[in-house]
């Protein structure tokens, strides 16, 4: 079939490996790609440039914006947004073409999917990792990125259809990884608790790792991927647990800059 009137969107910083495997599952699929890349210093634009990709550079402005910047770009009527490390699934694919081909398009402004993450070795498919739906297909004139600076969704004029084929998603190919990421969202919403007031609590920095815990091993049945379930369920508490104490360390050994400087927090 032709190509769909669909731009997609992706943000990249040295995604050489992750992005010839996002694009391949894309080949053929639409009429633009466009990707924004903020500093790259592998063969992420040669990845880019043999797939046909519209390259552009802009200097990073958190993910939000990023993605923003990105879908400014976009000249076709829909937009899909993809990041570097995910992939259609080929279920998803053909869910998209009849997206299309049957007419949905013209009742429904936007679609998400379920989004599927591999981790250590297996497809996670329980707990509070799954289904983890993404709103990313939407038309260009009626969706915007909102959200905060790490955690980003788009805000839809519309209807949106809840598609049921995954979106595949490679975010942790190891356990460092996920380990480093942990100081950058700790950082992002010590930000954000800062620039709102709000002091560290016991009562949070106690019951809340575990009532995440319980949540997602039990309730979401994490138990049901194995070993990676119930690291994942340990992960996302220890998470949790180092968000809250974050502030209690502010408000402890800063208390002059958490009065004077609410967003000079140090990288991680």
């Amino acid at each position: 079939m032709p190509p769909l009137p669909i731009s997609i969107a992706i943000i990249t910083k040295n995604e050489e490996k992750n992005l010839a495997r996002c694009l391949a599952s894309v080949a053929g699929l639409a009429s633009e790609l466009v990707v924004v890349d903020s500093g790259s210093t592998d063969d992420t634009a040669a990845v880019a440039g043999a797939a046909g990709a519209r390259w552009h550079h802009q200097d990073w402005l958190g993910y939000r914006d990023q993605k923003q910047f990105t879908t400014s770009l976009c000249t076709q009527p829909w937009i899909l947004a993809l990041d570097a490390d995910e992939e259609l699934s080929p279920a998803l694919r053909l869910e998209l073409e009849s997206f299309f081909s049957s007419g949905s398009c013209t009742a429904f402004q936007g679609a998400s999917f379920p989004r599927k993450v591999h981790f250590l070795g297996r497809w996670i498919t329980h707990g509070d990792w799954y289904p983890d739906r993404k709103l990313r297909l939407f038309r260009r004139e009626l969706g915007r990125w909102a959200g905060s600076p790490e955690h980003d969704f788009v805000e839809l004029d519309g209807r949106e259809l809840k598609m049921t084929a995954d979106l595949h998603h490679y975010s942790f190919p190891d356990i460092n990884t996920y380990l480093r990421k942990i100081s950058i969202f700790g950082d992002e919403y010590l930000k954000r608790q800062i620039a709102l007031g709000r002091p560290w609590s016991l009562a949070h920095t106690l019951f809340r790792p575990s009532w995440r815990f319980f949540r997602g091993y039990f309730l979401k049945r994490g138990f049901m991927d194995g070993f990676p379930g119930f690291w994942i369920a340990i992960g996302v508490a220890f998470q949790t647990f180092i968000r809250h104490s974050r502030a209690y360390e502010w408000e402890h050994s800063r208390p002059q800059e958490a009065a004077s400087k609410p967003a000079d927090i140090p990288a991680s």
